[in-house]
C-alpha cells in the first residue's frame, strides 16, 4: 500500500522549488540588467556623450567662438592700423569704431590699448592709460609679450564698474609684422555662466571647461565636478587625479571615473580656438536609475509569482498528501476506514476511554457464507453486499462511533462512553437487521446474515487485546451455528 508524503519530504521538496524559482527568476534579472546595464553605458560613451559634445561645441562655436573670431577680424582690421599709424590723431575716430563693434555684436566691451601712447581705448573713450608697475595692467604687458596671437582672460572691467568679464586680448601689427597694442571684446562672466547653465539644462549634463594646464575656467553655477570653483585643478578633486596625464595637449576622447561609489562617464574635446578642453561629464547614477527601477520591478514580480507557484504547489501537495493518505486509510469498496485507518482512530478512543474511566466497546462481525455467496453469484455480487451493508453499519451507529472494514467480509464496530448493555443491543439490532434485509443485484434479492463478536474495553488493556477477545467472541458464534451475537466479557 503507498506510504503518505510526510511533512519533512514535503517542505524540503518545496525548498527545493523555491530555491529553484529563486533562482532562475534572479539569474534572468540580473542578465537582463547587465544586458541593460552594458547597452546603456555603451550608449552614453559611443553616442550621448560625443553628439552632446558636438552641440556644445556647435554652441560654443556661435556663443565663445565667436568673439575670438570677432577680435581677430578687429586685429587685422585696416582702418584701426592705419588709425594707429597714423598717429592716433582723433580719438573719436576710434572711439566710434569701437562702440559700433560693441552694439553691433552685442558684446559687453570692446577695446584697443596703444602700444606707442599706451592710451587704453574703449567704447565709451579713453579709459587710462597702461603702466608696467599697475598690477591691473599686467595682461596687456603679458600679451604684448607672448608668443600666441591672443588670449583668454577672466579679469574686473573697469569700464563696467569692474564686472568681471571674460575678455579676449588679440594683438595687433602693423603691415611689417611689428607690434602696434592689443585689442578685442569683452563677454560677463555672468553671461558665460548662463550659457553653460543653459548648456546642462538642455542636455542634462555637467559642462565645463579645463586649460591646458588642467585647471577650471569656466564652470556653471554649481560650479565644476564635485562643485569644484574656477581655478581650481583637476589634480585636486577625487578621481580625476590621474586624468590630466592621459590627456596629452591636443587630446580628445572618452573617460570614465568614479566618485563616492558613483561611476562617471566623461567626454573631452580639446577646442583649439579656445586652446581649452571642453569636459561633457555624465554620472551612471541618472542614467541608470530607469533599468534599476526596472530590476527591482522585475524582482519583486518574480518574488510575488515565486510565492503564488509555491502557495499553488504547496496547495496541490498538501491535497495530493491527504488523498493519497486516505486512499491509504481508506477502504475503497465500502469508503470505510480500513485497518490502518482504524488502528489510528482506535488508539485515540482507547486512550480517551482511559483518561475519562468511560466505557468502550468493540463488535466484530462477519459476514456468514459470504464465501459462498461469492462462488455461486459472483464477487461483483459479494461487492453489493459489502457494500450495502457497510451502508446499513453507517446508518446504525452513531458519528462519534468508529466503525471499518476489518478485511475481507469482517467489520469492526468501536462504541464510545457506550455500556456493554447498550453495545449488546446495537448488536442485536444489527444482526437482526442484516437478518431481515435483502440486497438488490442483477434483478435479484440477495440476503445474508451475521456473526458478532462483543467485548468490552477492561482496565490496562491495550487495544489489540480488546480485538483479539471480540475475535474469540465471534469465533464462538460461529461455532454455534452463524447468525447470532456472542460476548466475551474477560
Amino acid at each position: 500500500m503507498p506510504q503518505p508524503f510526510s511533512p519533512p519530504r514535503q517542505w524540503s521538496l518545496i525548498a527545493l522549488l523555491l530555491v529553484l524559482l529563486g533562482c532562475g527568476f534572479l539569474a534572468t534579472s540580473l542578465a537582463s540588467y547587465y544586458t541593460a546595464l552594458e547597452s546603456i553605458r555603451s550608449g552614453i560613451i559611443n553616442t550621448e556623450l560625443p553628439l552632446t559634445s558636438d552641440n556644445v561645441y556647435s554652441e560654443i562655436q556661435k556663443d565663445l567662438v565667436r568673439p575670438i573670431l570677432i577680435s581677430s577680424m578687429m586685429s587685422r582690421d585696416t582702418y584701426m592700423r592705419d588709425w594707429v599709424l597714423g598717429g592716433e590723431q582723433d580719438v573719436e575716430q576710434i572711439t566710434r569704431y569701437l562702440r559700433e563693434v560693441q552694439e553691433h555684436y552685442g558684446t559687453v566691451t570692446s577695446f584697443f590699448v596703444s602700444d606707442k601712447s599706451t592710451t587704453y581705448y574703449q567704447a565709451k573713450g579713453v579709459l587710462k592709460q597702461v603702466n608696467p608697475s599697475e598690477p591691473r595692467d599686467s595682461w596687456y604687458f603679458r600679451v604684448r609679450d607672448m608668443q600666441a596671437p591672443y588670449e583668454i582672460s577672466v579679469d574686473a572691467d573697469m569700464a563696467n564698474q569692474d564686472r568681471l568679464t571674460v575678455f579676449i586680448n588679440y594683438k595687433v601689427f602693423d603691415y611689417e609684422k611689428r607690434f602696434i597694442g592689443a585689442t578685442g571684446v569683452g563677454l560677463t562672466v555672468d553671461a558665460v555662466v548662463k550659457l553653460i547653465d543653459t548648456y546642462q539644462e538642455r542636455y542634462n549634463r555637467s559642462v565645463f571647461f579645463v586649460d591646458t594646464d588642467g585647471r577650471l575656467v569656466l564652470t556653471g553655477a554649481s560650479g565644476g565636478p564635485l562643485g569644484a570653483k574656477v581655478g581650481q585643478s583637476l589634480s585636486e578633486l577625487p578621481g580625476l587625479e590621474e586624468l590630466m596625464a592621459k590627456l596629452p595637449h591636443p587630446q580628445s576622447g572618452d573617460f570614465e571615473y568614479q566618485e563616492h561609489g558613483r561611476e562617471h562617464f566623461l567626454n573631452v574635446r580639446f577646442i583649439p580656438e579656445l586652446n581649452w578642453y571642453l569636459f561633457v561629464d555624465k554620472h551612471e547614477n541618472g542614467a541608470l536609475a530607469g533599468i534599476r527601477k526596472s530590476l527591482y520591478v522585475n524582482l519583486l514580480i518574480c518574488l510575488l509569482v515565486t510565492v503564488i507557484v509555491i502557495s499553488l504547489v504547496s496547495v496541490a501537495l498538501r491535497r495530493y498528501q491527504q488523498r493519497i493518505t486516505a486512499l491509504a486509510t481508506t477502504d475503497l469498496l465500502t469508503e470505510l476506514p480500513n485497518r490502518r485507518g482504524f488502528n489510528l482512530l482506535a488508539n485515540q478512543a482507547v486512550q480517551e476511554a482511559r483518561r475519562g474511566h468511560s466505557p468502550l466497546c468493540a463488535l466484530l462481525l462477519d459476514l456468514d457464507n459470504f464465501k459462498q455467496l461469492n462462488d455461486s453469484q459472483g464477487h461483483l455480487a459479494g461487492d453489493e453486499v459489502l457494500r450495502g451493508f457497510a451502508a446499513n453499519l453507517q446508518s446504525a451507529v452513531r458519528q462519534a462511533d468508529i466503525i471499518c472494514r476489518w478485511g475481507g467480509e469482517e467489520f469492526i464496530l468501536l462504541l464510545k462512553d457506550t455500556p456493554i448493555e447498550q453495545a449488546r443491543e446495537l448488536g442485536e439490532k444489527i444482526r437482526q437487521q442484516t437478518e431481515q434485509s435483502s440486497f438488490s443485484y442483477n434483478g435479484g434479492e440477495l440476503r445474508i446474515t451475521t456473526s458478532i463478536g462483543l467485548t468490552q474495553l477492561q482496565p490496562d488493556e491495550v487495544l489489540d487485546q480488546l480485538i483479539a477477545r471480540a475475535d474469540r467472541a465471534l469465533y464462538r458464534a460461529k461455532q454455534s451455528g452463524r447468525n447470532r451475537l456472542c460476548e466475551e466479557t474477560a
